[in-house]
């Protein structure tokens, strides 16, 4: 990934600095630590095949726009001589073919850029500096509290990954939550004290999150979204998302302030029509790289340490970003081609139409999409165990989910939903957890208000108001009960199993294959 080329003669040559949509780094920009504006040159390319690799969501094309052209913005003001190709205002509609004829036109001996987020675009890159004879200066990317290198010595020889180790040797060598050798109150997570459900009483009075009109730069963004993709899914009119570091540290503090308290015992709960709930609305900022995660660990660490925070909020919220985060980034640069066509339980059912439309009779997949399509976003519990644990049980076809994943999210890049979908969700590549993230009805009733006036009942199996969920989770464990015979983790469902009779076996799967002939209309 890296080039050759020597500290000495790279200070010589003519160089073209790539800033990708991605890193958004605030000042001082870690690429540019030896950024010669008498010779080098700093580009930036707005392409229309990054929003039609996958049929991006039209939020999360805006989100990458604005923001890239703040950031432009700051670094025209600072001086630097950027070269912004700005849609519809030059021919090239790939990233290579900009960056080769960028090199072409000036002469350039070396391109220099932060490791990629994905790895078609690495490759693209590598394949164009390759063609035109120019070195390819790929440097780490200092965002992240985990190297690859680092998690490559973590992982050595391992071929199952689990969170919890990876999560405690973070902790352990960054110093977090420690009090000497032992976790901060003497557990390594409070999972016991965390992940309720409302009860029939629902969530209660939510404090808003912060949100952030479009200003001048982002109408335009929107505007020429709207003109380029108007075929593309989503909406744009609820745009609202932090679009510099300024706007991402402030979301940062009302959200340390107004959520995180109550982050912890709330952060699985669903509830219909409220989409954002107690969470943190982070993660694109992130992701952009508008925000340093260290800056948000610190920030949640003092809220603690002040005791307007409590523990397990603080804790559970941290895992999230110096374990979690790390851990899929990691897994993703180390097993890229094993996820691009994972499918352990060989799934081929198409993905339905519905998951573009949100219009479905099953009521929480109905909100859920409904309001991922209005804002680009949904929390982790409805990504997991309802999107996903639906694509999961119903045999959906690992890449269509996975790319429906990548298009819809505004956070979304291949390096985080790769690992999230196909590792953690669909469980199509078994490496990450011990166990498939599947429930039935059940679950969805017990942690959200979506089964109240549902047409489908969340106890019933087989019938005609049979709960999809709980058919196609029983029928999942018939299908694949072999293969979990001998997982701990997989026992008590297993054992439930086996009390059915070969009667109500039967009227499960006779409803599973009629709800799978028919996804369209469930």
């Amino acid at each position: 990934m890296f080039g050759r080329l020597s500290q000495a003669r790279e200070r010589q040559v003519k160089r073209l600095f790539l800033i990708l949509g991605d890193q958004l780094h605030p000042e001082p920009h870690p690429l540019l630590t030896d950024f010669d504006p008498a010779r080098d040159v700093l580009l930036m390319v707005e392409a229309t095949d990054e929003s039609r690799h996958v049929w991006s969501h039209k939020a999360r094309s805006a989100l990458f726009l604005a923001a890239m052209r703040h950031r432009a913005a700051a670094f025209r003001a600072a001086g630097y001589p950027l070269h912004y190709l700005q849609l519809g205002q030059h021919p090239h509609a790939s990233l290579g073919e900009a960056v080769r004829a960028e090199l072409a036109e000036g002469n350039f001996a070396a391109l220099v850029m932060l490791e990629a987020g994905d790895e078609r675009v690495q490759n693209a890159l590598q394949a164009v500096c390759t063609a035109a004879g120019v070195a390819l200066l790929c440097r780490p990317d200092p965002h992240f509290l985990c190297s690859l290198e680092e998690f490559a010595d973590w992982a050595g020889e391992r071929t199952q990954y689990r969170l919890e180790y990876f999560y405690r040797w973070q902790r352990q060598r960054h110093g977090i939550l420690m009090d000497g050798d032992e976790p901060s109150g003497g557990q390594w997570n409070f999972d016991a004290d965390n992940r309720q459900s409302f009860g029939r009483q629902g969530p209660g009075l939510l404090p808003p999150p912060l949100s952030f009109p479009p200003d001048a730069l982002s109408r335009g963004a929107i505007a020429d979204v709207e003109h380029h993709f108007a075929d593309h899914p989503g909406e744009t009119g609820h745009f609202a998302w932090p679009v510099t570091s300024a706007q991402a540290e402030a979301a940062l503090d009302d959200f340390v302030r107004h959520r995180l308290p109550e982050f912890g015992r709330w952060q699985d709960a669903m509830w219909q029509g409220q989409p954002f709930l107690w969470h943190s609305l982070l993660s694109s900022a992130l992701n952009l790289k508008l925000l340093d995660p260290r800056r948000v660990i610190a920030a949640a660490l003092e809220a603690y340490r002040s005791g307007a925070v409590p523990l397990a909020a603080a804790e559970g919220f941290i895992r999230q970003i110096l374990g979690w985060r790390e851990f899929v980034r990691g897994v993703y640069w180390r097993h890229t081609s094993e996820l691009a066509n994972a499918n352990q339980y060989a799934h081929h059912t198409p993905l339905p139409a519905w998951f573009w439309t949100g219009q479905t009779q099953a009521a929480c997949l109905a909100d859920s999409i409904g309001q991922t399509l209005r804002y680009g976003y949904a929390h982790h519990i409805q990504r997991l165990m309802i999107t996903g644990n639906f694509a999961l049980i119903a045999g959906l076809e690992p890449r269509q989910v996975a790319d429906w994943y990548l298009a819809v999210y505004v956070d979304a890049v291949a390096w985080v939903e790769e690992p999230n979908t196909l590792g953690m969700a669909l469980n199509a590549w078994p490496g990450m957890t011990s166990k498939p993230y599947c429930a039935g009805g059940a679950y969805i009733k017990r942690m959200s208000n979506y089964c109240t006036g549902c047409r489908y009942r969340p106890e019933q199996r087989s019938g005609p108001e049979a709960c999809p969920f709980t058919t196609f989770y029983w029928d999942f464990l018939i299908r694949h009960a072999g293969r979990f015979a001998g997982n701990p983790r997989m026992s008590l469902p297993l054992r439930n199993l086996v009390r059915f009779s070969a009667e109500e076996r039967g009227n499960i799967i006779r409803q599973a294959a009629h709800y799978r002939e028919r996804l369209d209309e469930i």
